[in-house]
């Protein structure tokens, strides 16, 4: 005979799934009894669920397969809503199976009951509960689905009393539809695009992830265009690598050639992108915007030409209609500007560089105590990190050292809470993408606060034999909001941390650790981070008066505050 839970797992394994993350217990104990026995799914046993479901969320956005986390009755399933809603908005196909109390108890307020209806119906594209051995196999089916297709978060509810039921001998295997064909926009929508890209008028290209299986179509476009690229985070790690038109990013993390690309255009297309911040956006341009979803036309910017299908089924259809463009003036201004930024940002690395009396003495009144600047660190891991790399990074000033001093060379990935803004999501979704490939080498650009948060499941990664690097940004600080606090004219508070020794905390939790305060010391450091056998923590020592990004403004200062102050960034830098 077969059980609920024994049919659950079993169709998983057949649909390719290989890992399932959280944590056992209650209504779970069918379930992860049935995984003990299934040779092909590895469980993986978080200490805060939490982390289970940023780490499938990674692994989901890393292969574009389903993840699967699970948490039980209750504050397990609570605890997995965080990281839900990092899959949510990362729109990654993520499947939760939820545990609830007995169903004569569903509707007493029973011990630990909640309302997993009520609880889940925001993060969610599809939520159901199963009640009855006879609603297999379509509920499970459904649920995985509407994650794939709808690129979002399912939720199975699992009550105490139904994983232990036996299924009728009778009942199919569950089977699991593919993914659709993707589309190219209609013609009428392509002829309207190449009117609004004919003549001599300046464009500039803004490209997201969405983009991530068009990148051929994209530089083809660039160059017929002859037309500077700006990138968002999550399209830089398609589109940095070997691309001679890309000039960064816009935004927060941005930089001055980026903006001046996107404010001198005439036209701007915008390729796979979301990007959020409205007022990051020029006016007065004409906009031309393709996305697969047809929601987001037109919702951060207004567009006069709208192409809603796959990015590269549209772009081999419409490039070849296009003009190829001679004058590269506005392309090459960009290249330029953007190169010279460059080179302004790698003095950032030695602030003793200016070898005159003059420079040493600012060197030592800005960092008396020489301690290691965080974008020295970030260039260090960028040289010696192998090309195949995946980086996750906490949300915050770690992501703005990764954003400007990582390369995506090579078959490096990148994922990270780019659209939640999570904290304390890079050592999770490292753990998750070393679970895809133990081979693989993973970073996580941890901050110190993030990793503190959710310190105990460094554990994880000893106990599964995950060798994550874990590169700690050790400032005592939360760094951007002592930002948001400075440049609201307000004094820091509430800020600091009182950090322990980071590197001795994780020694004693089994991982190789190292402490590092002198910066003559980094690279050797990082190299041996990189050869240690196993997971390893390196707790780097960073300056916390370090300011290299304009910050994020106060609800009441409005993100015209935050331009300004960009602004004033980007001319001293």
């Amino acid at each position: 005979m077969t059980t609920v839970a024994e049919h659950l797992i079993t169709s998983l394994a057949e649909a390719g799934v290989r890992q399932v993350w959280g944590v056992v217990g209650d209504a779970l104990n069918p379930l992860t009894d049935a995984i003990r026995r299934e040779d092909r799914i590895e469980w993986i046993g978080v200490r805060h669920e939490e982390v289970a479901a940023f780490a499938v969320s990674a692994q989901a956005q890393l292969s574009g397969t389903v993840g699967v986390c699970m948490g039980t009755v209750g504050p397990g399933s609570i605890h997995l809503l965080n990281g839900l809603y990092d899959a949510k908005k990362s729109h990654a196909p993520v499947l939760a199976i939820c545990g609830q109390v007995p169903s004569p108890e569903i509707g007493t307020d029973f011990f630990q009951e909640v309302d997993n209806a009520a609880l889940f119906a925001d993060v969610s594209v599809w939520s159901q509960t199963l009640s009855s051995p006879a609603q297999l196999p379509f509920l499970l089916e459904q649920a995985v689905n509407a994650a794939v297709s709808l690129r979002g978060v399912s939720v199975l509810t699992l009550p105490g009393d139904v994983g232990d039921l036996t299924v009728d001998k009778d009942v199919r295997p569950a089977t699991f539809a593919s993914s659709g064909v993707a589309a190219a926009a209609s013609d009428e929508q392509l002829e309207a695009a190449v009117a609004a890209l004919a003549g001599d008028a300046d464009v500039t290209l803004l490209v997201g992830c969405g983009a991530a299986g068009a990148r051929a179509e994209v530089l083809e476009l660039a160059d017929v265009l002859a037309a500077p690229m700006v990138l968002s985070l999550k399209g830089k790690e398609v589109l940095e690598r070997d691309n001679v038109f890309q000039v960064g990013q816009s935004g927060l993390i941005g930089n001055p050639a980026a903006a001046a690309a996107m404010d001198d255009c005439d036209v701007l297309v915008l390729v796979g992108t979301d990007f959020p911040y409205r007022d990051w956006y020029p006016t007065g341009k004409v906009v031309v915007q393709l996305d697969a979803r047809g929601e987001h036309i037109g919702r951060r910017t207004p567009v006069q030409h709208a192409l809603v299908g796959d990015a590269a089924a549209t772009l081999r259809a419409l490039v070849p209609r296009l003009e190829r463009r001679t004058d590269r003036t506005h392309l090459e201004k960009a290249v330029s500007a953007y190169g010279s930024w460059q080179e302004r940002q790698r003095g950032l690395l030695d602030p003793g560089h200016d070898r005159t009396l003059l420079g040493r003495a600012r060197a030592v009144l800005d960092n008396p105590e020489r301690l290691i600047r965080p974008e020295a660190l970030a260039a260090a891991v960028d040289r010696i990190a192998p090309d195949s790399t995946i980086f996750t990074s906490d949300t915050g000033m770690s992501t703005a050292w990764l954003s400007r001093f990582v390369t995506m060379r090579g078959t490096r990935r990148l994922v990270g809470s780019y659209n939640l803004g999570s904290m304390a999501n890079a050592l999770p979704m490292a753990l998750g993408a070393q679970g895809l490939d133990r081979g693989r080498p993973v970073v996580a650009f941890a901050g110190d606060g993030g990793l503190m948060m959710l310190l105990g499941d460094l554990r994880t990664a000893v106990t599964y034999r995950l060798p994550v690097v874990v590169v700690v940004f050790d400032n005592g600080r939360l760094g951007m909001v002592k930002l948001e606090q400075e440049q609201g004219g307000l004094p820091e508070f509430g800020t600091e941390l009182d950090n322990p020794d980071l590197a001795a905390v994780a020694t004693a939790m089994g991982l190789t650790s190292r402490r590092v305060t002198d910066a003559e010391q980094l690279d050797d450091a990082v190299r041996w981070a990189f050869s240690a056998d196993g997971p390893v923590l390196l707790d780097v020592v960073t300056n916390p008066e370090e300011v290299a990004v304009p910050p994020k403004p106060t609800v009441s200062q409005g993100w015209g505050f935050a331009i300004a102050k960009a602004k004033e960034t980007f001319e001293s830098r």
